[in-house]
């Protein structure tokens, strides 16, 4: 069976214009992270958890855009828009299981702050290399146990014909609802792994901000409380710019698409195609400004650079 992916629904005439800033975030989010990752791997003084952390987050990023632009701008440049049930099902899973683990990541991030800030004292003893490791291995095999099922849950459906996706991407309810059969059970396990896992993520990170916010605002110093929010500022621009659009994107997927106009959903469905490249793009910007320690190390690998041409 193919499918046939149209990109974006009554903006077809615009799509050429439209890979014009999707192929640009595309190239700026593999060349921004990729860049972290090489400053992070490389400066020793970059080798700590929450550094660690941020290099997983960059690769998630990488992996994240990589998972749907190529796909995308075939449509739009060359309208390669046929797709096979595997290739679909299997994109599936990796949009699915990046979006997840990076959550997690995001999560072990927030816990990375609450003991910097909550416990520094004890810091280094929690928080050491083989935990640093062990937490990044659970956030990737969390994510497969999770978004395995959404394979097997694809495959047991029956279908009759309908092959045409609405997207620029492969998304499991946007292949369940091609099939003739009930997809009842899809729709309740997407939710609960929105709630129970995403969901749970951002609980826990607001629990973790909210500890460290209390710890915070009982040091007498003015100076001191504005230097340990600063610490955080970066990763609570990130969540924000994580969570908001996808979860945005996620319902509109689900619920939305009969009970608003046609115009409406159009630019919600650009929204939504954004979602999965903004984040990736903007990141890499916000922890180079915002974290001393990376603009440091960026500004003694450039003369360096120039030095050796």
């Amino acid at each position: 069976m193919w499918y046939v992916l149209i990109g974006i629904p009554g903006l077809e005439d615009s799509h050429t214009w439209l890979s014009i800033p999707i192929c640009s975030m595309y190239v700026s989010a593999v060349v921004g992270n990729v860049f972290l990752i090489f400053m992070i791997v490389t400066e020793r003084s970059l080798h700590e958890p929450m550094y660690i952390f941020l290099s997983m987050l960059a690769s998630a990023d990488v992996l994240l855009s990589t998972a749907t632009a190529p796909k995308m701008l075939a449509i739009f440049w060359f309208q390669s828009m046929d797709i096979s049930f595997g290739c679909c099902v299997s994109r599936m899973f990796f949009l699915h299981f990046i979006f997840v683990a990076e959550s997690a990541i995001l999560l072990a991030m927030a816990f990375d702050r609450y003991v910097a800030i909550c416990h520094s004292l004890r810091y280094t003893n929690i928080l050491t290399s083989s935990v640093t490791r062990e937490m990044g291995l659970v956030a990737v095999v969390r994510s497969f146990i999770i978004c395995l099922p959404f394979v097997f849950l694809v495959y047991r459906l029956r279908y009759c014909g309908r092959n045409i996706i609405p997207h620029s991407y492969c998304e499991h309810m946007g292949i369940a609802r091609l099939a003739c059969d009930n997809i009842r059970g899809n729709i309740i396990y997407g939710l609960t792994v929105a709630l129970l896992s995403t969901g749970l993520d951002i609980v826990f990170i607001i629990m973790s901000y909210s500890m460290i916010l209390c710890t915070v605002f009982r040091i007498p110093s003015w100076a001191a409380r504005l230097k340990a929010l600063n610490t955080c500022a970066s990763h609570i621009c990130v969540i924000l710019m994580f969570y908001a659009p996808a979860f945005f994107s996620f319902f509109v997927h689900r619920f939305g698409e009969k009970a608003i106009p046609h115009h409406v959903h159009i630019l919600i469905t650009v929204l939504a195609n954004g979602y999965l490249f903004f984040p990736p793009v903007v990141n890499p910007i916000v922890y180079s400004m915002k974290t001393k320690e990376i603009r440091n190390s960026i500004a003694r690998t450039l003369p360096r650079k120039r030095r050796g041409v």
